[in-house]
């Protein structure tokens, strides 16, 4: 088997990155992504693509911390080479408020980002209603230009994308050797995943050129991310709400919690409403699997469920898929060996 016929499906960070991921290590691959939304109508498109982690209950955190590691090494290249303006990529430095102390005052992705310390009273000022804040400097990633980039790329080591909804896994089958599912939220009617389950997120896009500085207030439910094209605001987190259409309750709700931390913003103009679905489980679904039908075997890497973390790990993860599909590479060269024998 000398070229191995890979099929990505899902066109957002993660099954573009996947697939370009697996074309950069693996160059007798030849890989289709196959989807029915691509950019700029995904969910990575709203996302803000700061890379601040979130935490997956369900995955261990020696490999969060890996993951995040390996995707800033990779974003903090581009941001200091000549492809960062095309692939949307920048520094951007600014603090992280709480009301009060927390649980864990130096998080484990501490020692990855740049800089990160503890507030000093006289910055804190700033936010008289906080009496605790973290500073440090960390990559954001535009997703309307690093999307467009990565299939690109993709394009220019041979990769193709086909623009149709996906069924059946198994549609796949005697076309393809090896089926890379980085569907997302779609995983859920897909393969009957009913760990997953959307997250609605709204944000607002303004144009507020002078803010210059994130501010992330505890957990992240409310943001202010200065970005090249715009500023986005959020946020909503809302559970099993599947609703693309704008909230208006929603976007006065963020306005008046980011003006509250930055009164500036009441200057704001060109406010644009965006709604996504973030792909949420308990823990990224990383894994090989082989599926049976009628003495059929379909060979699939599941990479998915990165609920609002995908922009902070996508890398990483991409690079754990590539291993898994060469272990699946290994295994159907022996199983071809021992056929013809």
């Amino acid at each position: 088997m000398d070229t191995t016929r890979v099929a990505v499906i899902g066109a957002g960070v993660i099954g573009l990155s996947t697939a370009v991921c697996i074309s950069e290590s693996i160059p007798q691959c030849s890989i289709d992504v196959i989807s029915d939304k691509f950019t700029p109508d995904t969910t990575s498109d709203v996302a803000a693509g700061i890379l601040i982690p979130h935490v997956y209950p369900e995955n261990p955190v020696h490999l969060q911390k890996q993951w995040f590691q390996e995707t800033f090494d990779r974003l903090f290249a581009i941001a200091n080479s000549s492809e960062a303006i095309d692939a949307g990529i920048h520094l951007i430095s600014g603090w992280q408020i709480y009301r009060s102390i927390p649980h864990q005052e130096r998080p484990f992705w501490a020692d990855t980002v740049l800089g990160f310390r503890k507030m000093t009273e006289s910055e804190l000022k700033k936010f008289p209603q906080h009496v605790f804040g973290q500073v440090f400097t960390t990559v954001k990633c535009e997703g309307i230009s690093y999307l467009p980039w990565l299939e690109k790329r993709l394009r220019g080591s041979g990769g193709q994308v086909h623009i149709r909804k996906v069924e059946d896994l198994w549609e796949f089958y005697g076309s393809y050797d090896i089926v890379i599912n980085c569907s997302g939220l779609g995983s859920r009617e897909l393969l009957g995943d009913l760990q997953l389950f959307p997250v609605r997120g709204q944000v607002l896009k303004v144009q507020a050129p002078w803010v210059k500085h994130f501010i992330r207030d505890e957990e992240g439910l409310t943001y202010i991310y200065p970005g090249t094209f715009d500023v986005t605001l959020g946020g909503t987190r809302q559970k099993d709400d599947w609703n693309l259409s704008p909230d208006p309750q929603n976007s006065r709700e963020i306005l008046a919690r980011c003006q509250t931390l930055e009164p500036s913003l009441q200057g704001a103009w060109g406010i644009k409403e965006k709604v996504g679905l973030r792909p949420s489980r308990p823990g990224v679904r990383l894994q090989k699997e082989i599926l049976v039908q009628d003495g059929h075997r379909l060979p699939v890497v599941h990479n998915y469920g990165h609920g609002s973390g995908g922009f902070c790990v996508h890398w990483g993860t991409a690079l754990q898929a590539v291993q898994l599909v060469k272990e699946l590479i290994t295994t159907l060269k022996i199983s071809t060996s021992k056929a013809k024998l």
